[in-house]
């Protein structure tokens, strides 16, 4: 069953993902061309995103190490992106099994009433399998891995539920959709305190500096295009030793700032994919559970790469790729450098665009703070990640889990959230107390979210008898 699954994810999400939606399309009553048409736009969609994201590490991890050989940055700990992370969470047991078993919890919310989100992003279980496969490589006990996977995915979908209203309403066209994805929802917090916290600064919410007024005040200069290729100016110019090399690499300097305009520009291009993919689906399988569930409404939980394009993720995303790293160098305990986890910074912002309804400086500052705080949980995780990446390399001889001798591995993408981070450390370090506290926390935010389900409905069934009341009245 393990070679199975590790088979079939190891198609990568551009051929996995649109043989499940085409096949899911199909069984909730899509006709099969349709079907098949939203299976290979959210492919071609992966692909692209693929591409560009390949783009900004493979264009920025040469300046960036040239810039740690300069400045004599020595850090142990090798960032290895997000493909190593899900590679070590699916080439296990946990991995093996995780699909069916969330999909069985999923089923077993909805029925208890206690979510409202029916989470089809299935290629993004790997965050889930993930820390369950770091918690039973630190245990030796597969049932902890488990435990862990599950507290992790019911915790994110609560939040996925209890940030849907802010979500749908902030960014367009997303009606009945929801992101149950552990890595942006585990930044909620962070957004939530830092934006009270900057609320409450005299004259600081004046400073309303979004996107959109940065293109209108500062013309073309303020365009996420014309940000992305000064920021890559000056990393290609930060990579140089002297001025006499800047001026000898000015094709190359200039070629590096073109590359990261491409990137500002092409991801919102490319994220118009995967909602034209997803609508259907999305569409098809609310109408479906409204019937299933007698009208009662339903979110359907995607992947975070319908809204990553949105102009505040990403000029947020390029400035601080520079800050981030010059930090991860000069912070006091941290081991790792942010480098080939720069292509997983977008999302980071899709759950935190809602709350500081899409300012530019606040949501900086949150990125920055959440980023800071990171980096010391990569650092934490590092040996246990090292541990389960050897492993599966053993086994497997996946490069994707390769570590360079003389390293440790780590991965920002999920190992740098607090939320996988607080269920590590609850189960690795606190045991049975800890798994105590996680299950009363998760009963608790169940229980609240169910009573405001219960609410939520009984207000829809009041405003709707009213309506139908009004209706009969005017007859």
């Amino acid at each position: 069953m393990e070679q199975v699954f590790s088979y079939i994810i190891g198609l990568g999400a551009a051929v996995m993902m649109p043989i499940i939606f085409t096949i899911l399309g199909v069984c909730i009553g899509i006709k099969f061309g349709k079907a098949l048409k939203s299976g290979l736009l959210v492919g071609v969609g992966f692909v692209g995103l693929s591409v560009v994201t390949a783009l900004l590490t493979s264009s920025m991890s040469g300046p960036l190490k040239t810039m740690t050989e300069i400045y004599d940055l020595n850090l142990g700990i090798f960032d290895m992106g997000w493909p190593a992370a899900a590679s070590v969470a699916y080439n296990t047991t946990v991995g093996a099994f995780i699909i069916p078993v969330c999909l069985g919890v999923n089923i077993l919310l909805l029925l208890c009433k206690a979510t409202k989100t029916i989470n089809i992003d299935l290629w993004n279980y790997w965050h889930y399998a993930f820390i369950g496969a770091v918690v039973y490589f630190a245990f030796g006990n597969i049932w902890w891995g488990f435990f862990a996977a599950i507290i992790c995915f019911i915790i994110t979908i609560i939040m996925a539920d209890m940030t849907t209203k802010d979500f749908q309403s902030y960014y367009k066209d997303m009606d009945g959709i929801s992101i149950p994805q552990p890595f942006c929802q585990s930044f909620v917090p962070f957004a939530w305190l830092l934006n009270k916290g900057m609320d409450a600064i005299p004259g600081f919410s004046k400073l309303d500096l979004d996107a959109e007024g940065m293109k209108k005040k500062f013309g073309v200069l303020g365009e996420p295009l014309f940000i992305g290729v000064i920021v890559g100016i000056a990393v290609g110019m930060l990579s140089c030793s002297s001025w006499s090399q800047v001026v000898s690499d000015i094709p190359r300097i200039l070629g590096l700032g073109i590359k990261m305009g491409a990137v500002m520009e092409l991801i919102p291009r490319i994220t118009v994919l995967f909602i034209e993919g997803l609508k259907p689906i999305a569409g098809a399988t609310q109408e479906l559970v409204a019937k299933k569930f007698h009208g009662v409404s339903f979110s359907i939980g995607m992947s975070p790469a319908l809204v990553i394009g949105h102009p505040t993720t990403l000029v947020v995303s390029i400035l601080l790729i520079p800050v981030i790293i010059f930090l991860a160098v000069i912070l006091p305990g941290n081991e790792f450098l942010p480098l080939a986890s720069l292509a997983g910074m977008f999302y980071l912002f899709p759950a935190v665009l809602p709350i500081t309804k899409g300012n530019v400086l606040k949501t900086f500052i949150v990125g920055l703070v959440a980023l800071i705080v990171g980096l010391y949980f990569v650092t934490d995780m590092a040996p246990f990640f090292t541990s389960a990446a050897q492993d599966v390399f053993a086994r497997t001889g996946d490069s994707a889990v390769a570590i360079p001798e003389g390293f440790q591995g780590g991965s920002i993408d999920f190992a740098g959230s607090l939320l996988g981070w607080t269920i590590f450390r609850a189960t690795v370090s606190l045991k049975w107390i800890g798994a105590g506290l996680l299950v009363a926390v998760t009963t608790f935010l169940g229980i609240l979210n169910r009573r405001r389900i219960i609410r939520d409905a009984a207000l829809a069934r009041q405003a709707a008898a009213g309506s139908a009341g009004e209706v009969s009245n005017t007859k």
